[in-house]
């Protein structure tokens, strides 16, 4: 910017400069030339003619003496002869000269310079004769001199107008130049003192930035040398440019010991300092900066007394004159490390001893309901036998104290189940008065007991029909309704339903519960849904209970997405509010019956593997009751000996077993190709976790039926299969098992062969995939992968394992693009995919 105002600047003086000296050089001219003062003259010189030729005339008349024999006198007539050379040769010079030129524009000028110049033009040859010619002639002449004056009077008087006029001009154009002049000085003074103001703003600017950046220098400088992380700015070559105080703490080296030293030899342990090395001649070769600006990121480093530490580290470049430099940003993490480490520990440790606590709660649960199940199994069948009334009262005083207890493990069990997170909920479409109803009616006796009145109803709009998980709202309902009737006395209990929001769109249902019972302290209100938070833990408290009922409430309300609080005065009664979401449905159609289901009375003949005895002997005295034929083993290996030797309809399967357990029996049946590898397998076990259920599922087990056993749920099973002559597919593939095996495939195959041949050729493929198993994750050449890859797909694709198929078709494919990587990852894949699919081949290639 600063040149172009100066170019602009020098520019404007040369223009002006120049017009100044134009006009001054024409103004000088003018009066070198001295023209007006020719005009004026030449009417002088005229005159000074005309009156020499007045003298020469009256001389001649005078001369009355004359001899006209005398010899004349020549000088008489010099006199006008020099006069008219004069006139001519101005006029002349007015027609010829160019400094006349402009003039001779003029009209009237030019008009009267003619008539003088043809006067002078036409006296030549008179004024050149004789004496005697020219005597002669001197009274003409004089005449037409005469009469010639008024035209050089009219040509001095234009041409020194015209002159005149142009010398006003030239002093107008140079008045203009000089106001020109005058108006440029004064923008460029202006302009001047513009730029010397920039420029001392700019001195300004700079001294302040200068005294801004020695600020701050020294502030950086502060940083730098006070902060806890170590920071060493170093150039392109490794050396130290810079080491502050936190760096000479952390490594142990003095700034004045580092600075010019190498990094790598400094502070990188030594067996990472070739790789330094290496990322350091790289950057220099290619400019590759493979962590500088990629944030923070850990590494080793070294003291100054050899020991090896954690550091956590940043680089960042930048460029100077001297060119590109970084800067590292170290902070010394041992601590930090040591704690995570200590965390770990404590982690691995609560993990432990949180899988030693669900180990306990299974155990405990199997120790606990396999004595139970014979308990409540001896009492169902003592129930039907004959009995007196008291040892009917006796029966059911042993089965509800019985049923008591298994509430109790359940509970315990739920929270379990809900704190792990494998709450899985099970909407079905369900009627809120009817379950309402079911709940109030089961309660009523309680309530009637404790002299109190037990109610409920709508409130607003009603909504019977809903998509819900009905048992999980039974169950929460029941421990808070439950609970208010528990701890009322000679009082009441309300329960009051409404719906809440819009129907249409998203409406929540509020179940208010309210009672006048003995109410809550506002420090046990607060703790009221803890787990085992009973409100009175001395040995002669009024009411029972474990203290989970209302904490497994809060977990199932949770668990729908809904809220549950309460609202409670010691003495006052409390009101509990639950609230969750709900979706209305239309009332299902009701499905007329013509006649009664009645149970299949098809006997079958079923394996039952307890190593109870006392549950093996209740269970099989209900399967005899029903006419059924039984088998016992005590223990999975005998299950699979005798599974492999006959046929059975149904295989009652016990989990944990000594010698070989339940689990493993069921997997063992199904890969052998004994006839009872299809029949359907029903656990029987106290673990009621899900994801224990889940694992029994994706062993090939059909179904799982929880201990204590009730005759009701064991009848249900048998008649569930009662039609069947062979098993569904495990529950863990569903509908994703024809993803695995193509099962009309094997089954179009079984009808071109038969079953034996089917099963031998299975075999001779089983041992080729086993084969070819050992070659491929023993990493041998990949181009031997790829090959023994592409073969065992090839008879995969003969027996229908798709599944299969295609993880050797990916392990061939990327053998074949040396893609390493691809090959390690789809053989990760290619073991449990072979363990999904042989058991569906075994029992498909059984199917008759």
């Amino acid at each position: 910017m600063t040149i172009v105002l100066w170019s602009i600047v020098f520019a404007a003086i040369g223009f002006m400069y120049t017009n100044v000296l134009r006009d001054l050089r024409l103004l000088n001219s003018a009066r070198s030339d001295n023209l007006q003062w020719t005009l004026s003259q030449v009417e002088v010189d005229f005159i000074n003619f005309e009156l020499a030729l007045d003298a020469r005339i009256k001389l001649l008349e005078l001369k009355t003496d004359y001899d006209a024999s005398a010899a004349p006198i020549v000088t008489e007539f010099s006199a006008v002869r020099h006069k008219f050379d004069i006139i001519y040769s101005r006029i002349n010079l007015f027609s010829e000269a160019s400094s006349f030129e402009s003039v001779r524009k003029s009209p009237e000028f030019s008009a009267n310079l003619e008539v003088v110049a043809s006067f002078l033009k036409d006296s030549i040859n008179v004024i050149d004769a004789s004496e005697s010619v020219l005597a002669s002639a001197l009274l003409d002449l004089a005449r037409e001199a005469k009469d010639v004056r008024g035209n050089v009077r009219k040509l001095s008087l234009s041409g020194m107008v015209f002159f005149a006029n142009d010398a006003v001009q030239l002093r107008e154009a140079l008045s203009e130049t000089l106001m020109q002049m005058t108006v440029g000085v004064t923008a460029l003074i202006l302009a001047l003192l513009v730029l010397a103001v920039y420029l001392y703003n700019l001195s300004l600017q700079n001294l302040l930035r200068k005294s801004e950046a020695q600020e701050a220098s020294v502030r950086m400088n502060a940083v730098i040398s006070t902060a806890l992380d170590a920071v060493v700015v170093y150039s392109l070559d490794g050396s130290i440019l810079d080491f502050n105080d936190a760096a000479e703490h952390i490594f142990g080296h003095t700034a004045l010991d580092a600075i010019g030293r190498d990094l790598g030899m400094l502070i990188v342990p030594d067996y990472d300092r070739s790789e330094f090395e290496v990322d350091m001649q790289r950057m220099r070769d290619v400019g590759e900066n493979r962590i500088v600006g990629t944030g923070r990121f850990n590494l080793n480093g070294k003291r100054a007394n050899g020991e090896v530490f954690p550091l956590e580290c940043s680089i960042q470049s930048a460029l100077a004159e001297e060119g590109e430099f970084f800067i590292a940003f170290f902070r010394d993490i041992s601590r930090r490390v040591g704690v995570e480490k200590a965390l770990v520990s404590a982690r691995d440790i609560a993990l432990a001893r949180e899988k030693e606590k669900t180990r306990f709660l299974v155990t405990m649960n199997h120790e606990i309901r396999t004595p139970l199940n014979g308990l409540l199994g001896s009492l169902t069948l003592l129930s039907e036998t004959k009995l007196s009334a008291t040892q009917a009262n006796y029966i059911k005083s042993m089965n509800i104290s019985g049923k008591l207890l298994m509430s109790d493990i359940s509970d315990v069990l739920d929270i379990a189940q809900f704190d792990t997170g494998k709450v899985t909920l099970r909407p079905v479409a369900m009627n809120l008065s009817e379950l309402l109803q079911d709940i109030i009616d089961s309660l009523n006796g309680t309530a009637f007991l404790n002299s109190t009145k037990l109610e409920w109803g709508w409130s607003g709009v009603k909504i019977d029909w809903i998509h819900a998980d009905r048992d999980r709202i039974q169950h929460a309902l029941m421990n808070v309704i439950g609970n208010a009737v528990k701890f009322t006395k000679l009082g009441r209990v309300s329960v009051n339903v409404s719906v809440i929001g819009d129907q249409t769109t998203c409406p929540f249902i509020q179940f208010t519960i309210r009672d006048n019972g003995i109410g809550m302290s506002e420090n046990l209100r607060e703790q009221v849904f803890d787990d085992f938070m009973t409100g009175d833990i001395s040995y002669g408290r009024a009411v029972s209970g474990t203290g989970l009922g209302l904490g497994i409430a809060q977990r199932i309300v949770k668990t729908l997405s809904g809220t549950i609080d309460v609202e409670s005065k010691e003495m006052q009664g409390s009101t509990f509010i639950i609230r969750f979401p709900i979706t209305p449905i239309q009332e299902p159609k009701k499905v007329s019956h013509t006649a009664e289901i009645i149970r299949s009375v098809q006997k079958r003949h079923i394996l039952l593997v307890e190593d109870n005895e006392i549950n093996r002997s209740v269970v099989r005295e209900m399967l005899v009751a029903e006419g059924h034929t039984v088998t016992e083993a005590i223990n999975g290996q005998i299950a699979v000996e005798l599974s492999q030797n006959q046929h059975f309809d149904l295989i009652l399967m016990d989990v944990s077993m000594p010698v070989m357990d339940g689990r493993t029996a069921t997997r063992t049946i199904r890969a052998s190709y004994g006839p009872s590898a299809l029949a359907p397998i029903v656990a029987l076990t106290a673990n009621t976790m899900a994801k224990e259920r889940e694992a029994f599922l994706s062993d090939g087990m059909n179904e799982v039926l929880s201990k204590p056993l009730s005759r009701q749920d064991l009848l249900n099973v048998i008649d569930h299969y009662a039609e069947r002559d062979d098993i569904d597919l495990p529950q863990d593939q569903g509908s994703g098992a024809s993803l695995v095996v193509d099962l009309q495939y094997m089954k179009d195959l079984r009808e071109v062969m038969d079953t034996t041949a089917c099963q031998s050729w299975l075999s001779s493929f089983c041992a080729e995939v086993d084969k070819a198993l050992v070659y491929i994750t023993n990493e041998e050449p990949i181009g031997e992968i790829s090959s023994h890859a592409h073969k065992v797909a090839g008879s995969a694709a003969v027996f229908g394992a798709i599944h299969l198929r295609e993880v050797l078709i990916e392990i061939e494919n990327a053998a074949r693009q040396q893609d390493i990587d691809g090959v390690a990852e789809a053989v990760a894949a290619l073991t449990e995919v072979w363990a999904k699919t042989l058991p569906l081949l075994v029992v498909a290639a059984s199917k008759n």
